[in-house]
């Protein structure tokens, strides 16, 4: 039995009623910068995988387990969702957000399991800590 990735999320289609299965998923970190350069438009993220959701809307691959010991603790994570990927696949080619980002600190606990959900529709999305 596998241990399940420290990082995994979950889209839901709510507009659909139904998983959001091909969404393209980005996972990346924030470099650290000292606070005087840290400006709000001089932001720089490091890629740190990539996938795509599952049938089940699922992305359980996105952070393999092995890349664990690479969490930094207090970090912010960002997860980058495709919509506008997703809906044109769909046939929905009025997405009013072509992009959803959700920006998470890594508490002081890596070892622990982070599960953000996204809950999308043409019009909105929405996210939270899960289980």
């Amino acid at each position: 039995m596998s241990a399940a990735a420290p990082i995994t999320t979950h889209v839901l289609d709510t507009a659909a009623g139904r998983p959001a299965a091909g969404v393209p998923v980005r996972l990346a970190v924030q470099l650290a910068r000292p606070p005087v350069e840290a400006a709000a438009d001089s932001t720089e993220w490091r890629p740190v995988a990539s996938s795509r959701t599952d049938a089940d809307g699922r992305c359980k691959d996105l952070f393999v387990v092995a890349d664990s010991a690479h969490l930094v603790p207090g970090a912010v994570y960002r997860l980058s969702f495709d919509l506008h990927a997703y809906y044109s696949a769909a046939g929905v080619h009025d997405c009013f957000f072509p992009s959803a980002e959700v920006q998470f600190r890594m508490p002081t606990e890596p070892s622990a399991h982070y599960h953000i959900p996204l809950l999308i529709s043409p019009y909105s999305y929405s996210t939270y800590r899960g289980s």
